[in-house]
């Protein structure tokens, strides 16, 4: 074991503990738990939702996709990036002004049932859990690379001690964590960016022709088709990727930690910039992988590609700067793991348990102390997961995220704050359209049914490989055909008229009752 990985990994745990301690000691009320007081400034939560979103699969995933797939590999990033466009102009205000912990709470400002509220927490559970499982994956990796711990061990401890963060620390812990996460990505990604270059003599056509002699490809390094063989798979993946952020409860629900809408959009726009300036510096260490380490370095050294960035690190600075890169990559995870245990544990306390079990009447107490159970639930069911999905890029896991997410969460969102003849029936079956038909389109797919190295070794039934094509029109035709089927339910234009008003000005009757503008 090499003590100044070591040395590097327990700084990273011991620091985080510390930021835990100081926000348990402000955890006391569920305000404080599930969205820290609502008092954290538009940067400061911008550089959380970065902090949220760029997890590691995106630092180990796509610096690996580009190595190995070129062009393609990149396009990966240029989904993420664009996916915030959407949710900046289409969603983040009404989240904002509808809700106060749990989307539970923005469908239910229009469709309140307990029905509704299940619904919305257990697609809460599945994405969460889902979108764990590749932050999982890659701390096994990363820590049997530093500290050449097994696997399995290396995830159980991962998730040990990222359910502790949010049992201990909720939201206020989980935001600063987050914000600490993103400035040290930014810096050290950075940093290597620069070592990258400067290796290159601050040449980008040196690099791009090293990048040439570092690959089997060769110039087609540079070309589309590597990864998937038709456009109507790419098509599919960014359709995927730009409307499954929309849908994603742990970044939407950072948007009630902020006190308005003005603060709203300092967030995301924020968020936009240091997303866009990090996935440009992973296009950097994607080129320079290739052409300081070559891909067939890389594949024997871990077939995933994971671990490109790590390796890459080494090469160029040798233990101590993979120590340095490594730290980074373990606080994503944690910061990660963190966000998506926080967005479960709301779902359950405040929309199972408050809302449904105890009809309204839980006392607070009563709600940190079922949040806290849940969180070791959920930590526990994707640990468990997460021990059976080694072999895979967690790239892939991230896309199937956004699938779901994109086929079940965003039609519902984007229906109930926007079309009038929408009913709760219409949002019932477009939910479970979605989300079923998410799911078995990727479980029947290629990269679950493959006759040489899949999970179930025989030809796929759906051939595609990200299936968001097919099943996010499922969600919407779901959600508009049941609308009609159940037209009965629908509301008074009158109603509607009211809550629109809510969603788009902030002109309400507030939490206190008294009419009020949220608008600034």
């Amino acid at each position: 074991m090499n003590p100044t990985y070591f040395l590097f990994l327990i700084y990273i745990v011991v620091s985080t503990l510390i930021i835990t301690y100081w926000a348990a000691k402000r955890s006391k009320t569920t305000l404080r738990f599930y969205v820290a007081s609502r008092k954290l400034t538009g940067f400061q939560n911008g550089m959380a939702i970065a902090g949220d979103f760029i997890s590691a699969a995106s630092f180990l995933g796509i610096i690996g996709m580009v190595a190995f797939r070129g062009y393609d590999g990149f396009l990966y990033s240029i989904g993420f990036l664009v996916s915030y466009v959407v949710v900046l102009f289409l969603i983040a205000e009404p989240v904002h002004r509808l809700g106060n912990y749990s989307l539970g709470d923005v469908i239910c400002s229009r469709f309140p049932s307990r029905q509704m509220r299940f619904l919305m927490a257990f697609s809460t559970f599945i994405i969460s859990i889902l979108y764990m499982i590749p932050q999982l994956v890659a701390s096994g990796f990363l820590l049997r690379l530093l500290l050449n711990l097994d696997y399995s061990v290396s995830v159980m401890v991962i998730g040990a001690l990222m359910t502790l963060y949010v049992i201990t620390g909720g939201m206020i812990s989980t935001s600063w964590v987050q914000i600490v996460k993103t400035v040290l990505l930014m810096s050290g990604t950075f940093l290597l960016t620069l070592i990258v270059f400067s290796h290159f003599n601050w040449n980008i056509a040196t690099l791009i022709e090293d990048v040439k002699g570092g690959t089997p490809l060769g110039k087609d390094f540079f070309l589309p088709g590597h990864l998937y063989d038709h456009p109507l798979e790419f098509l599919s993946l960014q359709l995927a990727l730009v409307l499954g952020t929309a849908g994603l409860p742990h970044i939407l629900i950072r948007l009630f930690t902020v006190r308005n809408t003005f603060e709203v959009r300092r967030s995301l726009i924020s968020s936009t910039w240091i997303i866009g300036i990090f996935y440009i510096m992973t296009l950097i260490l994607g080129l320079g992988a290739v052409a300081l380490l070559g891909t067939d370095a890389l594949l024997e050294r871990d077939s995933t590609g994971n671990l490109a960035a790590p390796l890459l690190a080494q090469a160029v600075g040798g233990d101590f700067l993979l120590a340095f890169v490594s730290a980074i990559a373990f606080t994503t995870i944690i910061a990660v793991v963190a966000g998506l245990v926080i967005s479960a544990t709301t779902a359950f306390s405040h929309d199972i348990y408050h809302h449904i079990l105890k009809k309204g009447k839980s006392t607070e107490k009563d709600q940190l102390r079922a949040a806290r159970l849940s969180a070791v639930a959920i930590g526990l069911i994707s640990t468990l997961l997460a021990l059976r999905l080694e072999r895979l890029n967690v790239t892939f896991l991230v896309s199937m995220t956004f699938i779901v997410a994109a086929s079940s969460i965003f039609p519902v969102l984007f229906l109930t704050i926007y079309w009038k003849r929408f009913t709760p029936g219409g949002a019932f079956t477009g939910m479970m359209m979605g989300l079923f038909a998410s799911l078995f389109a990727v479980a029947l797919g290629p990269h679950i049914m493959n006759p040489v190295d899949g999970w179930i070794r025989r030809e796929a039934v759906v051939s595609i490989y990200n299936p968001g094509i097919l099943t996010i029109p499922i969600g919407f035709m779901g959600a508009i055909g049941g609308s009609f089927i159940f037209r009965r339910q629908s509301q008074s234009l009158k109603e509607f008229q009211k809550f629109s008003i809510q969603a788009q000005t902030g002109i309400h009757s507030g939490r206190d009752g008294n009419e009020k503008f949220d608008g600034n």
